[in-house]
């Protein structure tokens, strides 16, 4: 295993909706970077509900029906953030993609429920996924993220400091399954190269698999 440089740690900034499971295959990722590389992340909401919102009435039924359900778990998850603190999303992001992607339950109730439980967050969070109560905090999470970015990307958004202490943001990478170890490492190294590169915007090859949540 690689070992971590005696220095600050870089901040990076993750925003994600845990309805999707690439953002989840890139949060774990991330996780596997934070023991291999002076990193620190801080988890931020974003949601695909309201990233589509504009042109929700063409996009495929079965689409639309996967947004609407969506609005649910991040109304939860903005809600635990401002009743208990930033510094319950990185544990009840994992508690919930665990249940939803890796288990295969889905972004039910009952797996809401079951992972605010896993984290020792109370049930009645989960009525706010009916709520529209912190959804203008929601939505300026949402905001802050894809302002970094632009609209023309989907979740997961990274920020981290560029050479100039600006911030330097893109959407994923979207890998499958979730590199660990020295091959998490190099992946960072490689990203902040060419997240840091002034006039860099996108590198892209068609995706010929879906998410392998095997390894995790």
């Amino acid at each position: 295993m690689t070992t971590t440089p005696s220095q600050d740690k870089v901040v990076a900034d993750f925003w994600f909706d845990p309805l999707c499971p690439w953002a989840w295959m890139t949060s774990r990722w991330m996780l596997e970077v934070e023991k291999v590389r002076p990193v620190e992340i801080r988890w931020h909401v974003m949601s695909l509900s309201v990233l589509n919102e504009p042109k929700i009435d063409e996009l495929p039924e079965e689409y639309r029906e996967l947004l609407t359900s969506g609005w649910g778990p991040v109304r939860v998850v903005i809600a635990a953030q401002e009743e208990h603190g930033p510094e319950v999303l990185g544990d009840l992001y994992t508690a919930l993609g665990t249940r939803f992607h890796n288990n295969g339950e889905g972004p039910t109730r009952e797996a809401i429920l079951g992972a605010l439980e896993d984290v020792g967050l109370p049930a009645s969070l989960a009525d706010y996924a009916d709520s529209d109560r912190y959804d203008k905090q929601l939505r300026a999470s949402h905001k802050e993220g894809i302002d970094k970015v632009g609209q023309d990307v989907g979740t997961p958004v990274i920020a981290v400091p560029g050479a100039d202490g600006e911030q330097i943001a893109f959407f994923g990478p979207v890998v499958t399954p979730a590199p660990q170890g020295e091959a998490a490492a190099r992946l960072w190294d490689g990203t902040l190269l060419v997240a840091g590169t002034p006039g860099f915007y996108e590198i892209k090859r068609t995706r010929t698999e879906g998410p392998d949540f095997s390894n995790l």
